[in-house]
């Protein structure tokens, strides 16, 4: 944070103009000068007094509209600030935001309105400080200036940004994307649910008196226990393949990452139990239906940066498949594609944002339909749906 000189411009010009009049006054002879110089000083000295001396102090606290910020997304900051000072200086305030979020931070003090208030956007995900807040005031005749800071930072997370998704195109099982229910026989289930035929050994407050009536011999229950067709997001953030981290973000990370987030979300809006984890195998979020596990996953996703090695998927999945696989991975080659075996996903979506020659073709021959991932998110998985579909998927 650049600190401003206690001196404007219009004061270290004043400050200039005294000393060469005092300079001329002497060479010269000139009284006249020799006020003029010393007038100046004199001035300048009490402007820079005016505005050093008094002592203040405030507190500052931030409200945002939104817990997490989006990237793209625009949210309204509030301040409030309460300045301690024997006067109200007029000036004018701003608070430092960091480059991962654009806005206009700033205006007159005090404000018309009472209240300090302003609009940010969210540019880049992680982590950020926000503040400290900042009052520029400046004396009456504009030759000394005093910028404070007030408060303490704000942490604000900018998370990547989630996009409206088409329908993934598979039926897993007899249900889809919805809750499904899977048959066993522990315990008692409710009257609604398909009866079977007693067996010895069964329990008597187990029967189903009114199947047994409608069909004259003893009916049990049968209990079916709810549960949902697991899916699976893997981000494939091994530091090979991707470009080396520097001080700007790579368009091809970003855009893994907010695929990542987005078909994590959608595929839980459509019914299904997601995991979703790196190349690792580290867990980066689950989502069961919750509200708090979406936010969860992507304040993981907002702090993931491109590190470590990929181990191997089948190994990351264990014995079994899941419905839905989504692959999301960088630059990939033929000899990696090679390697690299969908598990036995009902539906297996491989993502590139970099597909060397002969990766894509590997990558088919396992069962995997495959897409590059550009700037397009939307795009990308509309292309892989369809790509399902036309390779004779149900569609769900």
């Amino acid at each position: 944070m650049r600190t401003r000189r206690s001196l404007t411009a219009r004061g270290a010009g004043a400050l200039i103009a005294a000393l060469g009049c005092l300079i001329a006054a002497n060479v010269a002879g000139a009284r006249i000068l020799l006020y003029i110089g010393v007038l100046l000083a004199v001035l300048t000295l009490l402007s820079l007094l005016a505005v050093r001396l008094p002592r203040r102090s405030g507190t500052v606290t931030r409200q945002i509209s939104t817990d997490l910020l989006t990237v793209s997304e625009t949210s309204r900051v509030t301040v409030r600030f309460t300045l301690r000072s024997l006067r109200i200086p007029r000036g004018l305030w701003h608070d430092v935001l960091p480059d991962a979020v654009s806005g206009d931070s700033g205006g007159e003090y005090p404000p018309e309105s009472g209240q300090l208030s302003y609009a940010i956007t969210g540019v880049r995900r992680g982590v950020w400080p926000l503040g400290p807040l900042m009052l520029r005031t400046v004396d009456p005749f504009g030759l000394a200036q005093r910028e404070q800071a007030f408060g303490e930072t704000r942490s604000i997370t900018v998370v990547p940004e989630v996009l409206s998704l088409a329908p993934l195109a598979v039926r897993v099982g007899a249900a889809g994307g919805t809750a499904h229910t899977s048959s066993t026989r522990l315990g008692q289930g409710s009257d609604n649910l398909s009866p079977r035929g007693y067996i010895p050994g069964d329990s008597m407050r187990r029967i189903h008196w009114r199947a047994t009536a409608h069909r004259g011999q003893l009916m049990v229950r049968q209990e079916e226990e709810e549960s949902s067709p697991d899916a699976v997001v893997v981000l494939d953030r091994s530091s090979r393949r991707w470009a080396a981290p520097g001080a700007e973000p790579d368009p091809a990370f970003e855009a893994a990452v907010s695929l990542c987030a987005s078909s994590a979300v959608h595929l839980a809006a459509e019914g299904y139990s997601v995991d979703v984890i790196d190349s690792a195998g580290v867990l980066l979020g689950a989502l069961r239906g919750h509200e708090d596990d979406r936010d969860g996953l992507l304040v993981a996703l907002a702090m993931v940066t491109p590190r470590g090695e990929s181990r191997d998927l089948a190994t990351l999945i264990g014995g079994t498949p899941p419905g839905p696989l989504v692959y999301i991975t960088g630059s990939l080659d033929e000899e990696d594609a090679a390697l690299l075996r969908p598990a036995g996903a009902a539906a297996a979506l491989l993502f590139s944002t970099g597909l060397l020659p002969g990766a894509g073709e590997a990558s088919v021959r396992h069962g995997w339909t495959v897409t590059p991932l550009g700037p397009d998110i939307a795009e990308a998985w509309a292309d892989a749906v369809s790509a399902r579909t036309g390779a004779g998927d149900v569609p769900g």
